[in-house]
């Protein structure tokens, strides 16, 4: 059976209040939950950008049960993946094991705030692949060096380091990043329902291996509420990640979604009260072969309603099918 989990999404919530939904989150039976890490949000009608890792710090000591991850963080510009090691080796040890380091090779709307020409899509996946050397090295202990062609590690160590490390998972969006996730990481992460990209993952090395997801959608009672709210907030998501990513401040979100009408939005993402509406879309991740499936419910004023609504109809009706 796909597991089922919670997203909290920084770009649209501040940190109490992510922290308090991942809690009610567990408590409604979610099977895992992720943390997106941005340093903007998409669309300034979003509002919010705390940072990930502290709230996760948080969130792994008011939960007790459900994994946590990030999807995804980037180790290639804004962080260095020594950092990222560290980082990561904490959250383990604070959620007792409850941790997957979820990565990706970045959008220029949080990586450019650190200066520097944006790499392009063949470099930053070299980037992430060298980051992932760097990040278990640091996790087998005792001192690392490291002499790369993008990044220099000179004698570092994680010092608290959990018995068991993180599992490593990497996003995809097509053959490269699918290459590079069979050969390092311990599952694949994706945006999009497909298939080949799961086949790709196989043919790397990946075979076997977790397959995670992740579906927006606009739970409502009322469904024009539910269309306007992601026409509001995540009309940007139309957009696709081969241009989101090169994308570098909100304004150009706005910019690149000026066309999109509330029409578009709600045929790309589950939106209202039907229940079998918010299944079919789920549904699809787990006809492709993906093993859990993230749901980001847009708006930070309906969480809590959207949250009682999963543990009473709509996990009810997802395990029972």
């Amino acid at each position: 059976m796909t597991l089922i989990g919670y997203t909290m999404m920084c770009e649209q919530a501040g940190p109490k209040q992510l922290v308090r939904d991942v809690a009610l989150a567990e408590e409604a039976g979610f099977d895992f939950a992720v943390i997106s890490d941005h340093y903007f949000p998409w669309l300034e009608a979003q509002g919010h950008s705390p940072y990930a890792w502290s709230v996760l710090g948080a969130a792994a000591q008011v939960t007790h049960r459900i994994p946590l991850m990030t999807y995804v963080t980037c180790p290639i510009r804004r962080y260095h993946p020594a950092v990222v090691a560290q980082k990561a080796a904490t959250m383990q040890l604070l959620s007792d094991g409850r941790f997957t380091l979820g990565l990706g090779a970045g959008e220029n709307l949080n990586e450019h705030i650190v200066g520097g020409q944006w790499p392009l899509a063949p470099l930053r996946h070299e980037m992430l692949g060298e980051a992932v050397e760097i990040i278990r090295a640091l996790w087998a202990g005792g001192t690392v060096t490291y002499r790369g062609k993008h990044f220099d590690v000179e004698s570092a160590k994680v010092w608290d380091l959990p018995d068991t490390a993180p599992p490593i998972g990497i996003a995809v969006s097509g053959p490269a990043s699918c290459r590079l996730a069979g050969r390092h990481a311990d599952a694949m992460i994706a945006t999009e329902p497909g298939a080949e990209l799961g086949q790709m993952f196989d043919d790397a090395g990946g075979s076997g291996k977790p397959r995670i997801g992740q579906i927006a959608l606009s739970y409502d009672p009322d469904q024009r509420v539910a269309v306007r709210r992601a026409m509001d907030q995540f009309r940007w998501f139309t957009g696709g990640w081969r241009v989101n990513a090169e994308l570098p401040v909100p304004a150009s979100f706005d910019a690149a979604a000026r066309t999109v009408r509330e029409e578009d939005v709600s045929a790309q993402m589950p939106c209202g009260p039907d229940v079998e509406r918010h299944v079919a879309g789920i549904r699809e991740f787990d006809a492709a072969g993906f093993t859990h499936v993230a749901l980001v419910q847009i708006g930070a004023d309906i969480q809590e309603r959207f949250i009682t609504w999963a543990a009473t109809e709509l996990l009810p009706t997802l395990r029972a099918s």
